[in-house]
């Protein structure tokens, strides 16, 4: 896997973390610098910590099912991608506006103005949900042979980057994004696949 496709990789693991951090700057009546960095921290430690997991699991086995290890990594990456698109077609709790049953923290939401506090218990299960997912990632890398350091260290920086910048847009720009950013990350995750077997294949 050359710079490029892990660079897709990241972009497409960091997605979901991208619409989570969306959806916190939709609470925020004012957003700073500081709250963006604390966002893109938590979620960048998890999205490179989940990686590393899988692939130091799969490793252990990966040269046993070497001469497939192309089609697992295909499947996975579909797999991943399709949950990340079915995620990003369904439709927003709270479009018109009007309270769910549920309670909503979008600040624009009548019945309920409060802010995601920025703390370890909120956060944690926040970077923890969004980057579960990427353990599967990491199961791919493995039966890829990547260099494994480089590669969590990379999707980590642009999960942290994207996260960062996910909350100034979720607080200017509102909800909209958040399924298209689902959606885009699925479709990444499917091309990479996609690619990984017909660069074999070739």
């Amino acid at each position: 896997m050359n710079l490029f496709e892990l660079l897709l990789l990241a972009i497409g693991l960091s997605m979901d973390a991208f619409a989570v951090a969306i959806g916190i700057g939709l609470t925020m009546a004012k957003t700073s610098i500081k709250k963006a960095l604390i966002v893109g921290l938590y979620f960048g430690l998890f999205q490179a910590a989940m990686p590393l997991i899988g692939y130091l699991v799969a490793s252990q086995f990966a040269g046993q099912i070497r001469a497939v290890s192309h089609w697992v990594a295909f499947a996975l990456l579909c797999l991943l991608g399709g949950k990340m698109i079915i995620g990003g077609l369904k439709k927003e709790k709270c479009p018109d506006r009007t309270c769910p049953a549920e309670p909503c923290h979008d600040r624009q939401c009548p019945g309920n103005n409060n802010e995601v506090p920025l703390t370890p218990k909120k956060m944690i299960p926040l970077a923890l949900a969004t980057s579960v997912d990427a353990m599967a990632a990491g199961v791919t890398l493995a039966f890829l042979y990547v260099d494994i350091i480089p590669a969590v260290t990379y999707i980590g920086v642009v999960t942290f980057a994207v996260s960062a910048v996910g909350v100034r847009v979720g607080s200017i720009f509102g909800a909209k994004l958040r399924a298209k950013a689902n959606f885009i990350g699925g479709a990444i995750l499917i091309l990479i696949g996609a690619w990984i077997v017909i660069e074999r294949l070739l």
